[in-house]
């Protein structure tokens, strides 16, 4: 059984109607072609806080208890769950803390302090990042909203799967960025609850794949966190994970990893022929497709998850660099 029934996320899209954009979903006939099949883009970067995670954050802010508004949130995020979720709490006059790592790229750090909530920076990845939330919630009283491993935040992610076969009834293989599997797991318990035969495919990076190395050994696993292209996929997924590793393995029908270069080269796509900006996290789905590691068999739909690239990493990629450092 999936951790989130499709009814809860269906309540959740009744929730957060008003709260969220309800984004659309274009044909891409660049894709279509290179694919030979339909291929459609699903363009939740367009959201307001710029990702798919203002859905979740919002979805779990709105499920608080009023004592728990009053004592604060906080949580661990490599920078769009800590501005989406920095976002819900401003508009409900909730105090918020997020931690990050050193890894978080400046432009995501300046998003959230500038939506009134207080960044914090701890250690050098999303786990060290995590014992400061702990802390706040032993010590001080706030609840934690983590990223992905929590059934509000699922819940919340997967009306994008509602969306998405709304606007394409037909689909047969869907493509979505992997990290901690809250997005993928919810938009696949609303998928596969409408559409059982839908594949779902998990597309995320080389360089530190969490969730793909926890599925390899069995169970949850540290990795080490990379500077990537992909910024927004990186960190852990607990090792205490309660949901999401279990749902990944359950409902999740492949997962592809791809290479510094593909993730470029799938900035580039977007910004060329679909004339949209996304940051690498978002754009492995194009990737995917471009690199030929996945050969769709049918209509397909792409989530183009995020648009919070800082500008120059932008220019630098769409001018040919295939990778974070500048070239030498």
């Amino acid at each position: 059984m999936p951790i989130v029934a499709l009814s809860a996320i269906e309540e959740a899209a009744r929730r957060i109607a008003g709260h969220v954009r309800r984004t659309p979903v274009d044909l891409s006939p660049s894709l279509s072609k290179i694919a030979n099949v339909p291929v459609h883009l699903k363009l939740e970067h367009r959201q307001i806080t710029g990702a798919f995670k203002l859905r979740g954050a919002t979805n779990a802010v709105l499920s608080l208890s009023e004592t728990e508004r009053q004592n604060g949130v906080a949580c661990a995020s490599t920078g769009n769950h800590g501005r989406a979720l920095a976002h819900a709490a401003s508009a409900l006059g909730v105090r918020c803390i997020v931690c990050m790592s050193k890894l978080v790229p400046q432009n995501k750090l300046d998003a959230i302090a500038a939506l009134g909530a207080e960044a914090r920076i701890i250690g050098r990845s999303q786990d060290e990042a995590q014992r400061e939330v702990d802390r706040l919630v032993a010590e001080e009283g706030f609840t934690d909203i983590p990223p992905f491993d929590h059934r509000a935040i699922v819940a919340g992610q997967g009306t994008i799967g509602l969306e998405m076969l709304e606007d394409v009834p037909g689909a047969e293989t869907i493509l979505v960025p992997l990290s901690g599997g809250g997005l993928i797991a919810g938009i696949a318990a609303a998928a596969k609850g409408l559409k059982p035969d839908v594949r779902v495919i998990g597309i995320s990076m080389q360089r530190g794949a969490a969730m793909q190395a926890s599925l390899a050994a069995g169970r949850p696993v540290e990795v080490e966190e990379l500077p990537t292209l992909a910024d927004s996929l990186g960190g852990g997924i607990g090792l205490a994970n309660e949901w999401t590793f279990e749902a990944v393995r359950e409902l999740v029908d492949e997962v592809v990893l791809l290479t510094e270069a593909e993730i470029a080269a799938g900035i580039r796509h977007a910004y060329f022929q679909e004339r949209e900006i996304v940051e690498g996290g978002s754009a492995v789905g194009i990737a995917a497709l471009l690199a030929g590691k996945v050969r769709p068999a049918g209509p397909t739909i792409a989530l183009l998850s995020g648009r919070n690239i800082a500008m120059d990493l932008h220019r630098r990629i769409v001018e040919g660099a295939n990778c974070l450092e500048d070239p030498a």
